[in-house]
């Protein structure tokens, strides 16, 4: 079970790293307009699917949106290079799920910073 875990981290770290750059380098998406970041990668056990958690940093709520749905509309062609480049027998379908926590986890820090200075 150990190989198993271990295999499947690597896997997800492999995912992560050529995700980023697929979008970032290969795709030619015009919609895909703000900075973004690949936060990480879940594969199920049996490899045949992927959740793939992305941040977009964008102060316009409808650019965020709009950059996000365009990675996530080109999942398939996403999937396709990804085969290109990762040595496995399959590569996993793909589902991109967009991840606030580092917007909320710098929401948070500001507001302690103000408690701490005694700001309202």
């Amino acid at each position: 079970m150990n190989g198993r875990v271990n295999r499947t981290d690597k896997l997800n770290g492999e995912f992560q790293k050529e995700i980023y750059d697929i979008i970032s380098r290969k795709l030619k998406n015009p919609f895909i307009t703000e900075m973004f970041s690949i936060l990480r990668v879940d594969t199920s056990k049996d490899l045949s699917h992927a959740k793939v958690y992305v941040s977009v940093f964008s102060g316009s709520p409808e650019k965020k949106q709009a950059t996000f749905d365009a990675i996530k509309g080109d999942a398939k062609k996403i999937r396709y290079e990804l085969s290109k480049v990762i040595r496995a027998r399959t590569v996993p379908e793909l589902t991109f799920i967009l991840d606030d926590s580092m917007e909320y986890s710098d929401k948070m820090n500001k507001l302690f910073l103000k408690i701490e200075k005694g700001e309202k």
